[in-house]
């Protein structure tokens, strides 16, 4: 099938099919409704805590197996949680056809704020909750912070993506006429 030719009778880009057309609450393929409904917000924020999840436990492990401290093991957590999660979306955005370029500009403006408060409070209740941070791989309270952590940091993400999808901003962007 020619998709170009395709996409240029339907009236609509490649770009519309990125796996993340599943948060839109668009009525239409015209722009972003007016609010965004709690299922879209939380769609999205799994998108991203599926990133943030795989790069915190790598980071964490790798810096309890190099026996680093909290703060570089924290540190390394953090950069691969950004790394893993905007690789997740810049997966999905190539898979479905952007360029590199585009790809990139909307993985940046899609999950920046959106893995930046994930990272925010999940490490800050990890860093509250006394002896998680000396806690190991092998330890029930390593685990439970953890996760205890971003079960938290998802219900405020989710919040915080709801308000930006709802005003064309974060995850809205990847759905934006291109």
């Amino acid at each position: 099938m020619d998709h170009a030719a395709h996409h240029a009778r339907a009236g609509h880009e490649h770009a519309d099919h990125v796996e993340h057309s599943e948060y839109s609450d668009r009525a239409d393929r015209g722009g972003p409704a007016p609010g965004a409904s709690w299922a879209t917000a939380a769609k999205a924020t799994l998108h991203c805590l599926t990133g943030c999840v795989v790069g915190e436990i790598l980071g964490m492990a790798i810096g309890t197996a190099l026996l680093w401290g909290n703060v570089p093991t924290m540190v390394l957590a953090i950069v691969l949680a950004f790394v893993f999660g905007y690789s997740f979306t810049l997966f999905a955005m190539r898979r479905a056809g952007l360029n590199l370029k585009t790809a990139i500009k909307a993985a940046l403006a899609a999950d920046t704020v959106s893995i930046a408060v994930m990272e925010l409070v999940d490490n800050g209740i990890i860093a509250l909750v006394p002896g998680a941070m000396d806690a190991h791989l092998s330890e029930g309270l390593f685990w439970s912070s953890l996760l205890g952590g971003f079960v938290v940091a998802f219900l405020v993400t989710t919040s915080v993506n709801k308000w930006m999808i709802g005003r064309g901003k974060g995850h809205a962007v990847v759905h934006a006429p291109r």
